[in-house]
This record gives C-alpha cells, structure tokens and sequence, in this order.
C-alpha cells in the first residue's frame, strides 16, 4: 500500500510541474508534450517486442524449469547463461529492470540477475564496432574483459547481500 501512496504523491509532483509548465509557457510546454509523444512512440515497438519475448520464454519455460536453468541453485552456471545474455543484448535499463523483475518472480535467483543486469548495462558486444572507432581495439577490448569479470563480482555480492 505505502508504494501505491509514494506512486501518487510523484504523479501529483509531476502533474504540478507540468501544470506550472504551462502556465509559465503554453508553447514549449506543448512541443516538449510532442516530443515526449514521439519518442514513446518510437521507443513502443522495442518495448512490447521485448515484454512479448519474455512473456513468451516465461510461458513456454515453466517457474521450475527457469528456477532449475537460472535459479538459486543453478549456481555458476545460471550466473554465466545471464551474464553471456546481458553481454550479447542490447537493451535500455528501463525494460532491462522490469524484464528482470518478471525473471525474479518466475524463479531466477538474484545473483544471476544481478550478473544480467550488470553485464547489460556495461558490456557491450553489439557496440563494440562503434567502441572501436572511438576508443581503439586495445581499450575497448579491455573494458569489455574488465566489466564482464566485473559483473561476476556485482552478482557474487548480491546474491551474499540479497539472496
């Protein structure tokens, strides 16, 4: 209940701002509306393409079968099947979250998903072309190694922490 209350007291907030948006200038107000409306709307399809993806995989793999593959007790294999997925995909930290949020409940065990969450969010193997260009072979290799040793760490300290 108390995060329903914490929900509605930011929405009231911003509600508020938006409110004092207008009043102080209609205009901006309404092209930043627009703009805001744009990029939900090209950010929609990767988002519902996802949640399918995942509704699929909850569907098809039942809770036992995901707990058995990346559960509690997968142990060091679960962390690395999710932290070889979070390394290889390409996906925005506000559905990586709650994508990750739907694993916990159908049984994935949280140092897994801490291994998924990190390596997601600092390994970059699609990127790494880009990387190249920018920061050399060398570098970019190196933070790649670094940050997905790393996350073994993360997911280590959060399954002491949390789990």
């Amino acid at each position: 209940m108390g995060d329903y209350i914490f929900n509605g007291v930011l929405y009231l907030i911003a509600i508020g701002f938006l409110i004092f948006s207008f009043v102080k200038d209609k205009k901006k107000t309404k092209m930043a509306l627009k703009k805001a409306w744009k990029a939900f709307e090209n950010l929609l399809p990767m988002l519902l393409g996802i949640i399918i993806v995942v509704g699929i995989i909850i569907a098809i793999l039942n809770p036992q079968m995901i707990a058995k593959l990346i559960g509690k007790n997968s142990g060091f294999l679960g962390v690395l099947i999710l932290a070889v997925i979070g390394a290889v995909a390409l996906i925005p930290g506000f559905i990586a979250f709650p994508t990750a949020a739907l694993l916990l409940n159908a049984g994935a065990g949280y140092m897994q998903i801490g291994a998924f969450i990190s390596t997601l969010m600092m390994v970059g193997v699609i990127t790494i072309p880009l990387e190249i260009t920018y920061f050399g072979k060398k570098v970019t290799i190196i933070r790649n190694i670094l940050a997905f040793a790393f996350s073994f760490l993360v997911a280590f300290v959060i399954g002491k922490v949390v789990g």
